[in-house]
Parts: structure tokens; sequence; C-alpha cells
């Protein structure tokens, strides 16, 4: 569907409304490649995966160093712009747009297209990045979060430093490192991917509210520990209730059933739904504790003695 400038125009404001700063980047490249990740070319009822690397403020010499992937750069000044993103899946290869200088293309020694993987390259190249994942998600990725469109609306998540700021504005101790790890996994690897969930993170070693555990005591897996993640989204996307963690980080119970006391129930009022509710109670119980509540449509919250520290907004539809 060719651009118009009433579309663009309408894209942009869109855009501005959920909380992309348009000042500071080459706002035109970044709202042509968005309009483009919504309304792909359709050929032979297939919709093409894309992604974009708009107005990188890094030296691509030390791209590869900082994402720890192996990178081959190639320009393509001699293509027409809708002809170079046909090359550009958004996983391995991708157009790069710069304010000055030709449009290239870079490819990756491998697919780097997980929610996880935008946060890095983004800040890797200090450019915004705008893909159309093979599975319909259109992300935008840069300073201000993500941008997540679903087919329905945009939903907001914001930087994770953002939500570390108001975890610890509570003047509670806590491991930073642990806890930007468990916030970084309940984002983009549990919300990017709509699986719900509760993680319940206690900076003691002391022993908390009773709970009802319903599973066997899990494998120490580490949250701060790349290799464990995959497995334990894995496991959260087939159980109920919540997952512990120690003060080190390490996973020690599993498919817990929270269970609020009476006081909880009659002091904290509930909040969404029951997850929320539940997690929000709890943590009015157990002063050790931080909960961070993951809805399947993506919204997190962030609870500390019984009040709501943070939380996302769920998706908001296009007008």
């Amino acid at each position: 569907m060719p651009e118009t400038p009433a579309r663009i125009r309408r894209l942009a404001e869109e855009l501005e409304e959920v909380g992309l700063d348009l000042s500071g980047v080459d706002r035109d490249a970044l709202i042509e490649e968005v309009d483009h990740a919504l309304r792909p070319p359709v050929h032979e009822r297939r919709i093409p995966s894309s992604g974009s690397i708009v107005h990188p403020t890094t030296e691509p010499a030390s791209w590869a160093a900082a994402t720890g992937l192996a990178i081959m750069r190639a320009s393509a000044e001699d293509q027409p712009l809708d002809a170079a993103r046909r090359f550009a899946d958004g996983l391995s290869s991708w157009l790069v747009r710069s304010p000055q200088g030709p449009i290239e293309w870079v490819v990756f020694d491998r697919p780097a297209g997980s929610e996880r993987d935008l946060g890095v390259i983004a800040r890797a190249t200090g450019a915004t990045i705008v893909q159309r994942h093979p599975a319909g998600i259109v992300r935008v990725v840069g300073e201000i979060g993500v941008l997540r469109w679903d087919g329905y609306g945009w939903h907001h998540e914001p930087p994770i430093d953002a939500w570390i700021d108001v975890v610890h504005s509570c003047g509670d101790p806590h491991d930073i490192a642990i806890t930007r790890a468990l916030l970084d996994f309940a984002v983009h690897d549990l919300g990017a991917n709509g699986i719900g969930a509760l993680l319940v993170y206690r900076d003691t070693e002391t022993t908390g509210p009773d709970v009802d555990q319903k599973l066997p005591v899990p494998p120490p897996i580490r949250i701060d520990r790349p290799t464990d993640l995959a497995p334990l989204r894995h496991a959260l996307a087939q159980i109920d209730g919540a997952a512990v963690f120690g003060p080190d980080g390490v996973l020690r119970q599993l498919g817990v059933h929270l269970m609020p006391s009476d006081e909880a129930a009659r002091t904290v009022d509930g909040f969404r739904g029951t997850r929320h509710t539940s997690g929000l109670r709890y943590s009015y119980d157990d002063p050790a504790a931080t909960v961070i509540t993951v809805s399947e449509d993506g919204p997190v919250a962030v609870f500390r003695r019984g009040s709501v520290l943070g939380r996302s907004d769920p998706a908001t539809g296009r007008g």
C-alpha cells in the first residue's frame, strides 16, 4: 500500500501518543519503517518479516563486540528503498538507515530477532530498531523501551532502568543486578511471548509466609545466567503458581500458590485480575519480597509491601 502524507502524519501522532519520542531521530525514516512494518507487501498470501536499524549513533566497527555477533556489512545505495527492504528479514539480515550516508544491509551470523536481542542491538548501535516478526508482532525498540503492536493496539514497556529506579525508590536493600535480571526476564522473555507469571524475589534467607507448594523442588536455575532463561521460560509457560527466587537469584520454589492472610485480604484492595491481586496481597504479608506479575497480554506490575511500585499499561488501540 503506497504511503500517503495523511496516513504518515496520523501514524506519527499515534506513536507519540503511546510514548515514542520522535525528536532527535531521523523522524521521516523511522515513521516510514514503522509504516512498512505495519503494512507489508503481501505476495501469494505470504506476509514477510522485516527489520531496520534507524539512525544509528555509534561506530559500526563497535557493533560486533557489543552484540557478540559476527556482522557483515554491504552497501545498498544502488537499490530503491522498497527493493532493499526485501533482503532484510528482521532476524539475521537488517536494513540500516542513517541520517547521512547510503542505505546499508547488515547480516548477522545467527538469527537475533527476539525482543531481548533487539534490546542488545539497539544499545549497541544507539539506534531505534523496527521489526515485523514472523509471528506478525511489530516492535519498535530504543531509548523509550519497547513498543509492541499485536494487530489490535500498541503496548509500551518502559526501559528496564526506569523499573529499577521505581523498585529502589522504596529504600529497601536489594541486589540491583538480580532485580534487573528479573525485570528483564519478565518484560522481554515472558511478556514479549504472552506468558503470564508471578515472580517473587526474597532478599533474605529467612522463612517467609506460608505458601502451598504443588511442585517438586526445582533445579537451581539462576535468573542472572543467560543459559538458564530458556528452560525457565519454557517451564513457566506450562504451570500455574509463583516462582520464588532467593537473594542470590537462584530459583528456590516453583508452582507456589500464594496464600495472603486475612489481614492482607481486608487491607489491600484487588488489582487487575486474580494473579495480580494475589501477588499484591502477598507482598503485604512478606516485607522481604518484591513481587513481579506478568499478564498474558504483556503488561508488567511490581509490588512491594502491599503497594504498586510500578506498572505498564494495557495495549491502546488505534484511533
